[in-house]
């Protein structure tokens, strides 16, 4: 755990570092996409989308590796993009997507349906305006991610609640320590631009179950 706790934290920065070169002008607008799963063989989704939202509990067997993630959707911000894995430079921090239209999933970590804390990473702009990310700071506790996977299964996660980070004093332990059981953690740049070190100062997270 400490080990992908000191990852996950390089992460942050990396995926922070390059959101973008300039404050966002105006909002994004991409396509809605709320389609039904076509199979479902997590407990966790199942459990979701009949609207318990409690955390699954890790008191039982460890779940085997699941497919990895294709897609993302949110519909509560009109989000459907790819997901592509990001890998880690020499200095285990994770390199961000070079699209603003993706996201990246941190492939060092669990996948998102596995038990643990699974890391999906998008910008929030770019020099031409909103990127994948830039409505995610507007989720709410209660709101669905829907996580598809190369097998076609597809796993759904509901969002906890959001918070907002400086970029040097990243919680390890309560972004990717907290809660039992399938976790999810989105992550974005947020706060005020620092036109110096042309880069945002915080990081938006959202903790989702």
């Amino acid at each position: 755990m400490r080990a992908f706790l000191t990852v996950a934290t390089c992460a942050l920065v990396a995926a922070a570092g390059g959101c973008a070169a300039a404050p966002a002008a105006h909002e994004a607008a991409s396509p809605a996409h709320d389609g039904a799963a076509t199979s479902t063989r997590d407990g966790a989704s199942a459990r979701a989308r009949d609207g318990d939202t409690r955390p699954v509990s890790d008191t039982g067997p460890r779940r085997a590796d699941v497919a990895n993630p294709v897609r993302l959707r949110i519909p509560a911000i009109d989000v459907t993009t790819r997901v592509i894995p990001l890998r880690l430079d020499a200095k285990a921090r994770l390199v961000a997507p070079k699209q603003f239209d993706r996201v990246g999933w941190n492939q060092a970590g669990p996948e998102p349906g596995e038990q643990g804390v699974a890391v999906i990473a998008g910008h929030v702009d770019s020099t031409t305006g909103p990127a994948v990310f830039y409505r995610l700071r507007q989720l709410r506790k209660g709101d669905r991610v829907h996580v598809d996977r190369a097998d076609g299964t597809t796993v759904t996660f509901v969002v906890n609640r959001l918070a907002s980070y400086p970029k040097n004093r990243i919680p390890d332990k309560e972004v990717y320590g907290s809660g039992r059981g399938t976790q999810l953690r989105l992550i974005t740049c947020g706060g005020t631009f620092d036109r110096q070190r042309r880069s945002y100062r915080d990081n938006v997270v959202v903790f989702a179950s």
